[in-house]
């Protein structure tokens, strides 16, 4: 058990042992009258035995695999001439744990039975070459407390829903769990992925971030996987891949719903076997690495709509949260703003002082009733902006857009924790309610499919959001691109996807 978790105070913890079956690790919000949270971390033991069937020493992990063999690099290293260099695997799977022989000279046993797979129940003995060991497995339940903390890592925010996210990801961070993040762009994923690793064991190993919409996708397959020498036309040196290059770290995977379908398939074998495999290579090289994903999207609608497939999603959602919109948290927005202006570059001087020294209550108060579509991202801009005309060291409401001084009021509802079968796998879903910009009468009429409906508004926000970002910079599309923190290939994506001409910022 990791220190945090040690360290917890007021933790309810429940431990118990199921004969055949042990809950996968998953969060899950309880049904009884006092609600709450409830994260299930399942972790599985291997007591090494002596030969008079006493335990000489234990191994404990919450991985999604364990290998066992006599090379150092396994989990369990067995110093024993019979056994294989790569003798076995134990697979964390949805229903239980799993031993798999990987075709080792002498076998692997289960309670002296010989197996190729073998799903194991608590108490089973293994016996890999002349070695034996106990295995056990137990599932440990922690009520989610808010933290009292107003940030985690570089997470910012004292809102319950945020407070709620802390905990979850302080139980989380130190373990391998597979992530997904979810929520609306621009409200921070890679920051909170970000903090998940620094925060984990592999704090000492790279952390490698990759967008998987905004590479072409008949670049991804080599960005992911690495490619040999003249594997393909321009393939004129030998690369390593990202998967290769987070190896004892942790890779974040970015804009997940964007990844085409075809592609899936590989990325799911390479979770489920840890090793990958160069383009125009035979030979596949064992990876160690931590899966970080984030969508904008929602994966149950893209898997009903075919296009995400439901096994690779299965396979990632381990444990899937949801980070509130600004929105639905604008009580945090004065925080956000004194972070930016202490620690953002662009309220410096040359001479290392600062340009302005806060936000007056009247501006504060606009900030707070905007309905902020593009989220934390998009505040960022406005108080860049709101510095450079700022005079007196203190914003004032005429620092800021006109659209934001001609917002209407939001109206924000009390905070309430959502109230699910407490079987179901969900996110730290937040319910706090504002009024929302309403899509047109015919997208809502009922003659609109959901998904139609969904997309041609997506799509009417990004035309409008880019067009006026050009205009404002006169086309230049460096500049613009820098303004809405958007990579700049992605940026010229969008452009073409909407037919707008460059130079003049206008539809062509």
């Amino acid at each position: 058990m990791s220190d945090t978790e040690q360290g917890a105070a007021g933790d309810k913890r429940k431990k118990s042992k199921f004969p055949d079956f042990v809950p996968p690790t998953k969060i899950a919000y309880a049904s009884d009258t006092k609600g709450g949270t409830t994260l299930h971390l399942r972790r599985c033991t291997l007591t090494l035995l002596g030969p008079d069937g006493r335990a000489i020493k234990e191994y404990s992990f919450e991985k999604e695999e364990v290998s066992v063999g006599a090379m150092s690099d396994n989990d369990v290293v067995v110093k024993d001439q019979t056994a294989s260099r790569y003798h076995a695997k134990i697979v964390q799977e949805s229903s239980g744990y799993v031993l798999v022989d990987l075709r080792s000279t002498n076998g692997s046993f289960v309670n002296k039975v010989r197996i190729r797979e073998a799903f194991l129940t608590p108490g089973t003995t293994i016996a890999i070459g002349q070695t034996r060991f106990r295995f056990n497995a137990q599932e440990e339940q922690v009520a989610i407390v808010p933290s009292s903390a107003d940030r985690c890592g570089d997470i910012i925010g004292g809102n319950a829903g945020m407070r709620q996210l802390y905990s979850i990801i302080e139980k989380i961070a130190p373990t391998a769990t597979t992530i997904v993040i979810e929520g609306e762009t621009g409200t921070g994923k890679e920051v909170v992925a970000q903090s998940v690793h620094k925060l984990s064991p592999r704090a000492k190993g790279p952390i490698i971030i990759f967008d998987c919409g905004a590479v072409p996708p008949n670049l991804i397959e080599s960005e992911l996987f690495g490619h040999e020498k003249g594997s393909f036309t321009g393939a004129v040196m030998t690369r390593q891949g990202l998967f290769e290059m987070a190896d004892g770290g942790t890779l974040f995977l970015d804009e997940l719903g964007e990844l085409p379908i075809d592609l899936q398939p590989k990325l799911l074998r390479v979770l489920e076997n840890r090793e990958v495999r160069r383009v125009g290579s035979s030979k596949s090289t064992k990876v160690d690495v931590r899966i970080i994903a984030a969508t904008n999207r929602n994966l149950e609608d893209e898997v009903k709509a075919g296009n995400f497939r439901q096994d690779l999603f299965y396979r990632l959602s381990v444990v899937r949260v949801r980070l509130p919109a600004l929105r639905e948290r604008t009580d945090d927005i004065g925080l956000l703003v004194s972070h930016f202006l202490e620690h953002q570059r662009y309220n410096r001087t040359p001479s290392g002082e600062k340009r302005s020294r806060g936000i007056s209550p009247a501006a504060l108060q606009v900030l707070q009733r905007y309905n902020w579509p593009g989220n934390v991202r998009e505040l960022v801009n406005v108080i860049e902006r709101a510095v450079s005309f700022c005079e007196d060291g203190i914003i004032e409401p005429q620092d800021l857009p006109e659209h934001l001084l001609s917002a209407q009021p939001m109206q924000v509802t009390p905070y309430q924790p959502p109230m699910t079968d407490p079987d179901s796998t969900v996110g730290t879903g937040v319910s706090l309610a504002s009024e929302a910009p309403r899509p047109p009468a015919d997208l809502v009429s009922g003659e609109v499919t959901f998904k139609d409906a969904k997309e041609k508004w997506v799509s009417a926000f990004e035309r409008d959001y880019i067009i006026s970002l050009l205009k404002r910079h006169d086309g230049n599309i460096s500049h613009a691109a820098r303004e809405s923190d958007i990579d700049r290939k992605y940026f010229r994506k969008l452009m073409k996807k909407y037919d707008i001409d460059a130079a003049i910022g206008k539809e062509a």
